[in-house]
C-alpha cells in the first residue's frame, strides 16, 4: 500500500486543488482517498471534478455539501445564508455526471488496510456532527473498527489517539498536539507563504483518529490548503501546508457573484 494522500473539503477551490496534487505528484503518490465535501463555497466544483476524475481512489465518502448540491428537492436546513447561496449557485452548475460523481457512502472500511473513512462522524455520519475535543472523539472511537480513521467536516485539523493499555488514573482517550501545531498563531509567527509539514508515528494497540483540515476554505487560522498522507512502510501520518493563489481564488468567487464573505475568508483562514 505505500503512499496513500487524503483530501478533504477541497470545497470547488481549484488553484488549492492544483498546489495539492502537484505535491502530490512529487510525492510520488499514486492512490487517494476523499473524505468529502468536493463542492460548495467556491467557484469551481465542475473543475474540481474532472481533476479528481483523472486520480486513482482507494475510497471515497460523501460530505453534506456533496449531498445538498445534488438533489435540488432537499431543503438547506442547517446551513447560513452564505452556505445556502453557494449550494444554490452550486447545483446550477452541476450536470447530472457530475452529481453520479459526488454520490458515495457517508463512510468505508477499505479492505485490506486498517483504515475507515467518514466525512463526519462514524457513530451518526449524517447527523454532519464536528470532532473538536477528545469527549467527540469517544463516540467515533466505538464505532470505529479500525486501526486508523481520517475525517474532515470541521475544516480544522485535529488528531486524537485511543489508548486501551492506558494506566489506572489516565485518561484513554487523548489529543495528539503535534498534529494541529500553529493552528492558531500570534500575527506574524508564521510565514505561511512557504510548505511545509508535520509528521505523527502510530503504533500498534493503538487507535488514531485524524482530522485532515481543509484544501478548500481552512478555518484554522492558517490559510494553507491542509491535505494528509499515510505511509504505511514507515506507520507514520503526514500532515502537509500548501501555498497557493488565494487571489485567483478570490478572484473566482466575485466573479461567480458568489457571497464576498466567502472570498475574504480564504486569506484568513478562518
Amino acid at each position: 500500500m505505500a503512499k496513500i494522500a487524503i483530501l478533504s473539503d477541497i470545497h470547488a477551490n481549484a488553484d488549492a486543488l492544483d498546489a495539492v496534487l502537484e505535491r502530490c505528484s512529487g510525492l510520488g503518490i499514486r492512490e487517494y482517498i476523499s473524505l468529502g465535501d468536493i463542492v460548495g463555497y467556491n467557484a469551481e466544483p465542475v473543475r474540481c471534478i474532472e481533476m479528481l476524475k483523472n486520480l486513482r481512489f482507494r475510497a471515497m465518502v460523501v460530505g453534506n455539501h456533496d449531498d445538498f448540491a445534488t438533489d435540488g428537492n432537499i431543503e438547506l436546513s442547517g446551513f447560513n445564508r452564505i452556505a445556502q447561496a453557494a449550494i444554490a449557485w452550486t447545483r446550477e452548475q452541476l450536470g447530472e455526471e457530475e452529481r453520479a460523481f459526488l454520490r458515495r457512502p457517508d463512510s468505508v472500511i477499505i479492505p485490506g488496510t486498517g483504515i475507515s473513512a467518514v466525512h463526519a462522524t462514524l457513530d451518526t455520519p449524517r447527523n454532519w456532527g464536528y470532532i473538536i475535543e477528545a469527549h467527540h472523539a469517544e463516540d467515533n472511537f466505538s464505532y470505529q473498527l479500525t486501526q486508523l480513521c481520517f475525517c474532515g467536516h470541521s475544516h480544522a485539523p485535529v488528531a486524537f489517539v485511543k489508548d486501551a493499555a492506558a494506566s489506572r488514573g489516565m485518561p484513554a482517550i487523548i489529543e495528539i498536539p503535534e498534529w494541529r501545531h500553529n493552528t492558531i498563531v500570534p500575527e506574524g509567527d508564521t510565514d505561511f507563504s512557504v510548505a511545509d509539514s508535520l509528521t505523527v508515528s502510530y503504533s500498534r494497540g493503538k487507535k488514531y483518529l485524524f482530522n485532515v483540515g481543509s484544501i478548500g476554505q481552512p478555518r484554522n487560522g492558517d490559510p494553507r490548503a491542509s491535505f494528509a498522507v499515510i505511509d504505511t512502510d514507515r506507520a507514520t501520518v503526514t500532515r502537509y501546508r500548501l501555498p497557493y493563489d488565494i487571489r485567483s481564488a478570490q478572484q473566482k468567487i466575485l466573479d461567480a457573484g458568489l457571497p464576498e464573505r466567502l472570498a475574504v475568508r480564504l486569506q484568513s483562514g478562518w
